[in-house]
């Protein structure tokens, strides 16, 4: 991923004891070893997801070449030749949004135990709140990608349309093994999604909430605050800024904040935009806004469709219009 994150003092944020967030150096303890490395089995395959879903051409030409020629059984084959070996690669796309959702789940419930604070976790366990940023980077970006493929659906739905053809017909289907009913109908809510992989750590956030009871929610929300704060101030803060050796550290930074935000809104109960929020979303979104606005359009989208209380009336006129 290139130079992450610089040194960051949590003197500069709102709330919290004075520490260094070091997302780019950050090594783990003894103690955040055996979750560190469960989160990194699955880390070290996320850049080889991102290039295959990046070098996705889709079988758009096949595809139409054999509905429009229905009875050339020589076409027909050929679009099914082409469609195979890339619903295998949807499969894996899909079967990696699982991992990373355990992924989060082991991270989420190290860095909310009791008896510490989110704010002292973080100071304590750096190297797994690098790895929880590397998480939302890698979504963001996927999900960034996944937008702009129309091939992807394209392909399933015409997979999935043949392959009830050819049950109808008795037909046998190779890659039928590879993907089946159940599996495919997964797979399809999942590609239905604007942002499928947002969805899922959304939803395993919530869930992780749901099913820890004895643990308060704030430990899991203040968290994510926490994170959205440091990212924010280190993009706003010149001092900060000056030290990035290279552009891939702000697109970092601003994944990750908007990353932290979604899931704080789906989260907490009132959600990310009121004014009881813990996280500065005009000071967030002026901070994205002040990027070129091409590298950062699919985050502010990100915003204004991924999130769950944007249009609540708690919601200020000012949030709604920066948002427009």
């Amino acid at each position: 991923m290139g130079n992450l994150l610089k040194v960051l003092t949590c003197t500069d944020l709102e709330q919290g004891p004075n520490f260094f967030l070091d997302f780019e150096n950050a090594q783990p303890t003894e103690s955040e070893k055996e979750i560190y490395n469960q989160v990194n089995v699955v880390l070290k395959d996320a850049e080889g997801i991102l290039e295959d879903l990046q070098s996705y051409r889709g079988a758009g030409h096949e595809i139409r070449e054999a509905i429009q020629h229905p009875a050339d059984e020589k076409l027909q084959e050929k679009a099914w030749g082409a469609v195979v070996p890339l619903v295998g690669k949807l499969k894996t796309f899909y079967e990696f949004s699982q991992r990373l959702e355990a992924a989060l789940r082991g991270l989420l419930g190290a860095l909310t135990s009791t008896p510490y604070s989110p704010t002292q976790h973080l100071e304590r366990e750096q190297a797994l709140a690098k790895q929880f940023a590397e998480i939302l980077h890698f979504t963001l970006r996927f999900d960034e990608l996944k937008m702009t493929n129309p091939a992807i659906q394209n392909d399933f739905s015409y997979y999935r349309r043949t392959l009830s053809r050819m049950r109808i017909n008795n037909v046998p289907a190779e890659g039928e093994n590879e993907v089946n009913n159940e599996l495919a109908n997964r797979m399809s809510l999942f590609y239905a999604e604007a942002t499928p992989m947002l969805k899922t750590l959304s939803d395993a956030t919530t869930k992780f909430v749901s099913e820890n009871k004895n643990l308060p929610i704030e430990n899991t929300t203040d968290c994510l605050s926490t994170m959205a704060s440091v990212c924010r101030v280190m993009l706003e803060t010149p001092e900060y800024r000056s030290r990035f050796t290279n552009e891939e550290t702000v697109s970092f930074c601003l994944r990750v904040m908007v990353g932290v935000i979604i899931l704080y809104d789906h989260v907490h109960p009132v959600g990310a935009f009121a004014k009881t929020s813990k996280i500065d979303m005009k000071g967030c979104i002026k901070v994205l806004k002040d990027q070129p606005p091409n590298s950062v359009e699919g985050l502010l989208n990100a915003l204004r469709y991924t999130t769950k209380h944007l249009n609540d009336e708690t919601t200020s006129k000012q949030i709604k219009s920066m948002l427009q």
